[in-house]
């Protein structure tokens, strides 16, 4: 493992299974944070200033896990107007914002004039704030629905029954457009697992696993950097997370291989949250029958009469236990991002010792975990202070992991006097104390976590 941590040897498939499942959890993290210290050097971990904003909530997919969607029609549903996206803009740049991480549902009746306009405008106002748009489900729907000369239409969520030629042109046309418009990367929203028996249980309406590949290998060939994420803890077996993690690696080697100027420029994997949800309300696996979880036995090629039918939840030491593996697996992705935003403040912050060199985003605004039931805020002293704590510098980066501030010596963490009013913003969401130092070897709530 010495020399997966150091890049001279590639984890097979088959060994990153048997290290998520059998591998000590100090070891792991030992191994990851090597590899982390290779790729970005032991002393500076980042974050950026950002914001979510979610342009609407109605979808026409019927996902089993999102507490966020609302039908055509609903009365809850909403489309921000103008004014009010750039009311949004406005207020992160006020605070020194870099980028925007703009998604919707698939919402079935805007046209492709639509969205021109709303990138033209933004970029138009606000040039210096990176426009992170559109995840790939939302393109998939975007080739179903959109008016595009010289290509067909067809009912929300059936543009896979375009033949495939006709399908790639179609998605490659309305990116284009949408990048003239000012579009810079695409989020990796949208993958939760790829495996399609897992897939059509959970994602009702959205993208297959190929159709999400083949958007980000045309943004790639385009020159926009993408995302790439993972959603566990739910159904899954454990050799869906490893297959999901395979084509991510083998769609990144495609990239370079063709020197394609974009890539996967960043991971994040985060457990299913189910309050809310319908996939939540499933029961939950007895880990302690002696039987096998069933969602492993039907990844492992064999059948289950309760395959997708129980659930088998992750927390903390499961959570660090992929972070881990997913840093020593995809070694041709640049960075590992910690999920404090759905693991809260000390387990973000325990994840820079498990492979992760990022802490992701401020985050003004997020409305899809919230709406499942998670709730945690850090602004950037917080984030800082975590990142110091934890022994490294930390820096505010851009989209592409170019650091625009190191806060060596002093930082927003270091002018802040008084931290009481921060532990009892976060204590209300049973976090704990933000700037408690975490160490590898204190456990911070990972021991009996139910990981």
């Amino acid at each position: 493992m010495d020399a997966v941590a150091a890049g001279r040897a590639r984890l097979t498939g088959a060994q990153a299974l048997r290290l998520m499942r059998e591998a000590p959890l100090h070891d792991l993290g030992r191994w990851a944070s090597a590899a982390a210290d290779r790729l970005h050097g032991q002393k500076i971990r980042t974050y950026v200033i950002d914001r979510n904003v979610n342009y609407t909530n109605v979808c026409s997919a019927r996902c089993t896990f999102c507490a966020f969607y609302r039908k055509l029609g609903d009365d809850e549903g909403y489309v921000l107007s103008r004014d009010e996206l750039h009311g949004k803009f406005a207020e992160l740049s006020d605070i020194g914002g870099t980028q925007v991480l703009m998604q919707g549902g698939m919402h079935p009746e805007l046209p492709i004039e639509f969205y021109e306009e709303m990138l033209s405008g933004l970029k138009g106002a606000f040039p210096h704030i990176h426009l992170h748009a559109f995840s790939p489900p939302e393109f998939v729907e975007f080739v179903a629905v959109f008016d595009v000369d010289g290509f067909p239409s067809t009912e929300p969520r059936k543009s896979g029954e375009m033949p495939r030629e006709q399908w790639l042109g179609k998605l490659e046309a309305i990116m284009r457009r949408l990048q003239a418009a000012g579009l810079d990367s695409v989020p990796g929203g949208g993958a939760e697992i790829f495996a399609e028996p897992v897939r059509r249980r959970i994602g009702r309406g959205k993208a297959s696993a190929d159709q999400w590949l083949d958007v980000m290998r045309t943004a790639h060939r385009l020159g926009m950097s993408t995302s790439a994420t993972m959603m566990f803890g739910h159904i899954e077996g454990a050799a869906d997370r490893i297959d999901h993690m395979q084509r991510v690696r083998d769609a990144q080697d495609e990239a370079i291989e063709q020197g394609w100027p974009g890539r996967y420029v960043s991971f994040i994997t985060w457990p299913f949250q189910p309050d809310h949800t319908a996939l939540g309300r499933m029961p939950e696996w007895d880990g302690e029958s002696g039987e096998p979880f069933p969602g492993d036995v039907l990844a492992e090629g064999g059948e289950h009469g309760d395959a997708g039918k129980v659930l088998r939840r992750a927390g903390a030491t499961e959570y660090l236990r992929m972070q881990a593996v997913a840093r020593l697996f995809l070694d041709n992705v640049h960075s590992i991002g910690s999920s404090w935003v759905t693991m809260g403040p000390k387990i973000g912050q325990l994840g820079l010792f498990f492979g992760a060199n990022d802490m992701g985003s401020v985050m003004m605004e997020e409305n899809v975990v919230s709406a499942a039931g998670t709730t945690h805020q850090l602004d950037e002293a917080m984030i800082c202070r975590l990142i110091r704590d934890a022994g490294y510098v930390p820096a505010q980066r851009d989209n592409e992991y170019r650091h625009l501030k190191v806060h060596e010596g002093e930082g927003p963490d270091t002018a802040v006097t008084d931290w009481s009013a921060g532990r009892q913003r976060e204590s209300a969401f049973g976090a704990g104390e933000v700037g408690a130092e975490v160490t590898v070897g204190d456990g911070a709530g990972v021991d009996g976590d139910g990981g």
